[in-house]
């Protein structure tokens, strides 16, 4: 299930993914949320907050996931990934020296430090 994290900054928007993830969670949250995201502020700042194993998104979800980073790629502005698994923060970390924007790892922890880091002016 994803929801989306409230009380965050006007210029950025964020989720939360629990148990078991599927295509229809990106189709009823994450994209309606993105779209009005793009509407009122043209960039995305993003914070994604993965807070249940990987093996629990369906094939469906990560191939929506996927479709998600490369439909608005260069509205990417600084995405922040906040997970406990430390594979999923190091690929984070690496992402950005591939695609437009900041991506940077968090551990859960770190929630409110992965938020302000989205919230702050880019290079």
């Amino acid at each position: 299930m994803i929801e989306k994290l409230s009380g965050l900054p006007p210029q950025v928007t964020g989720f939360r993914a629990t148990g078991k993830v599927v295509k229809e969670d990106y189709d009823n949250v994450i994209f309606p949320a993105i779209k009005d995201q793009i509407r009122q502020e043209k960039d995305l700042n993003y914070v994604f907050w993965v807070d249940t194993p990987l093996d629990q998104f369906s094939t469906g979800a990560w191939i929506s996931d996927a479709w998600l980073g490369l439909k608005e790629l260069a509205r990417w502005r600084r995405v922040a990934i906040v997970s406990d698994e430390e594979k999923i923060r190091n690929f984070t970390d690496k992402a950005g020296h591939f695609v437009p924007g900041e991506y940077k790892g968090f551990m859960a922890g770190q929630l409110q430090e992965a938020v302000q880091w989205a919230a702050e002016p880019g290079k």
